[in-house]
């Protein structure tokens, strides 16, 4: 596996979405990722924590749905601590943007995922082929990722991902 930088910029996430020809799955497993708490959206959600967040256009809409556009397939699924932290409720209220967009999001409780193999980090997986694994500290700090396109690894990671996608339940139907 190639070990890369822990941050792609706008290039790189344009060249991910991009190289992707069927489908683009993605598994986020942390509870807590580090937040700019003084960001407007965060902010706005902190004193109106029963309402979804308000609409915003962003770079991130517009490659998803350009991506969904081409006939790619873009599903995220978080596995999640209940109750959840506040990062997850915050990421709960924004995340209707990104399905009105075209991703698929599911959320799955971390104790029914129990008995399933799961990988242990993040990652993005492209046409089922090359995964990038992203890996955080402690703090939900990104401080690495990983590149590789052993097929055996990526079919492994492939079946452990639609194992806990059928369990999982849609973003529209998972109330926090």
């Amino acid at each position: 596996m190639e070990k890369l930088p822990p941050l792609l910029d706008r290039e790189g996430w344009t060249e991910l979405f991009g190289s992707a020809a069927t489908s683009l799955d993605h598994l986020e497993l942390r509870d807590v990722y580090s937040v700019d708490t003084e960001s407007p959206a965060y902010l706005h959600w902190r004193k109106n924590q029963d309402k979804p967040r308000p609409p915003r256009e962003s770079y991130w809409q517009g490659l998803v749905a350009d991506t969904v556009g081409r006939g790619v397939i873009v599903r995220r699924l978080r596995v999640v601590s209940l109750p959840p932290t506040d990062y997850i409720r915050f990421e709960h209220a924004g995340t209707w943007q990104t399905v009105e967009a075209g991703e698929d999001v599911r959320w799955l409780p971390r104790e029914d995922a129990a008995g399933l193999l799961v990988p242990s980090n993040d990652f993005w997986l492209t046409d089922r082929k090359r995964i990038m694994f992203n890996l955080f500290d402690g703090d939900g700090r990104p401080n690495g990722r990983f590149l590789t396109e052993d097929i055996d690894l990526a079919k492994a990671t492939s079946g452990a991902f639609n194992a806990l996608w059928e369990l999982a339940t849609p973003h529209k139907e998972f109330a926090i």
